[in-house]
């Protein structure tokens, strides 16, 4: 089976385009453009992996990964932004993120990333 992720940015068009370069890469990708959108679309469907933007409005990538360490546990989440944040600060969040990857981001470099930070 594909590993399945799920895309949260509020950004139609960065969605978009990381969900189309994900699937010709093999994963199973769903989106959302919020976070609310995306603690919904994790209560039907299993996912593996959670790509969330730090800057949305309303629920920010850090309260989103926040819930869904407590709602959703066994979902893997790597945080992505503009802004970068090093492993040390991200911790310091306790938001149970995996990683980060700062955009601009090459989709073969963020491939192998994700591939890593997978369930084995």
């Amino acid at each position: 089976m594909n590993p399945r992720i799920l895309i949260v940015d509020d950004e139609e068009n960065a969605r978009k385009t990381l969900g189309i370069g994900l699937r010709l890469e093999g994963f199973e990708v769903s989106e959302a453009g919020d976070g609310e959108q995306a603690l919904a679309a994790l209560v039907g469907v299993p996912v593996d992996l959670a790509i969330v933007d730090l800057m949305m409005p309303g629920m920010n990538g850090l309260e989103l990964a926040r819930r869904m360490r407590f709602l959703h546990p066994s979902v893997r989440v790597i945080l992505t932004s503009a802004y970068h944040l090093s492993a040390r600060q991200i911790e310091r969040a306790d938001v149970g993120a995996c990683g980060f990857v700062p955009k601009p981001f090459r989709l073969e470099e963020l491939v192998v990333f994700l591939r890593d930070k997978l369930p084995a």
